[in-house]
């Protein structure tokens, strides 16, 4: 089916990404990854905001006491929007953090992965991350081709991650007591012809919801992994999605006017022919969303670059 989607906003965002719903604010977090700008959407007002230009804010948590946790290239940092980022961890475990997206758990640790990636669509090692609430960070797993969305189910048994290389959805078993991961196996694989797996968000019911980079859409997979629906968007480079809205019954989409990673791309693919991305869109589908988990993430030994 196609998406009854409006346009929000159009800075034709090289790389959209990482939509969060703020319930507090009443608003929209989203960040351009490439164009290093990020971006606030009030409700109400029904207007956006260019809340730093020039930090890169690859994955994002929103702080239980306001601020952030950014995960970017260069590692992983707090922050708050005008003020200096401070690196928690440029290393951890002795592996290098370049880092994609990110997501909280219940606890406020934060999950996050790196990734690596050249022109031939080889990938070296990169691992899943965990932050600990005093801000240490250690390697949760290992065997990742290049990292991507996380997200975790409603009773938090569960953590949904993208490995976008892989082309598959996996599923951990999460330990409360500790943060601990395991039994990860495949819960959904990614046809080419549909795209690389990109940002997840679970719903109120607990369907996993993934974007398709390349693919133009936002697909809906039940708990047993069976998939229930498509939701087809103007844009080929979908990235990441978010419920949001009052009421947590819109679906924000973001995505990327550049086209990237072509080498993972489906056969035939021509960026040239058709609409690459570059808006915020949002729809409607009469499914009940779920806020994200806010981190607790102390500043334990970061340094101010």
């Amino acid at each position: 089916m196609r998406a009854d989607a409006e346009i929000i906003v159009d800075d034709q965002n090289l790389c959209g990404e990482g939509p969060l719903w703020d319930e507090r604010e009443r608003a929209l977090y989203w960040t351009d990854i490439t164009g290093s700008r990020f971006f606030r959407y009030l409700w109400d007002e029904q207007r956006r905001e260019v809340l730093s230009d020039g930090f890169q804010v690859g994955g994002f948590c929103r702080q239980r006491d306001g601020g952030f946790v950014v995960t970017n290239n260069q590692g992983i940092w707090l922050w708050r929007p005008g003020g200096q980022p401070v690196l928690i961890a440029s290393e951890a475990d002795g592996e290098e953090c370049v880092m994609n997206d990110c997501a909280a758990d219940p606890e406020g640790r934060v999950y996050s992965g790196s990734w690596h990636l050249d022109e031939n669509g080889e990938s070296a090692p990169s691992f899943l991350f965990r932050v600990d609430t005093d801000g240490s960070v250690h390697v949760a797993d290992e065997g990742i081709r290049f990292s991507n969305g996380l997200a975790f189910s409603p009773e938090a048994g569960a953590l949904y991650f993208a490995d976008t290389v892989a082309r598959c959805i996996y599923h951990y078993d999460w330990r409360r007591s500790d943060g601990a991961l395991s039994n990860r196996r495949i819960f959904a694989r990614i046809d080419r012809s549909e795209g690389i797996p990109d940002g997840l968000a679970v719903d109120a019911e607990g369907f996993v919801w993934c974007a398709h980079w390349f693919g133009g859409c936002v697909t809906r997979y039940g708990p047993d992994g069976k998939r229930e629906r498509r939701i087809d968007l103007p844009a080929s480079q979908t990235s990441s999605l978010a419920f949001g809205g009052p009421d947590l019954n819109e679906i924000y989409v973001t995505s990327a006017a550049r086209s990237n990673a072509l080498v993972l791309a489906p056969e035939g693919y021509d960026p040239a022919r058709i609409l690459v991305g570059g808006p915020l869109y949002r729809f409607r589908c009469g499914i009940q969303g779920r806020l994200k988990f806010q981190s607790r993430i102390s500043h334990r030994s970061g340094v101010t670059p």
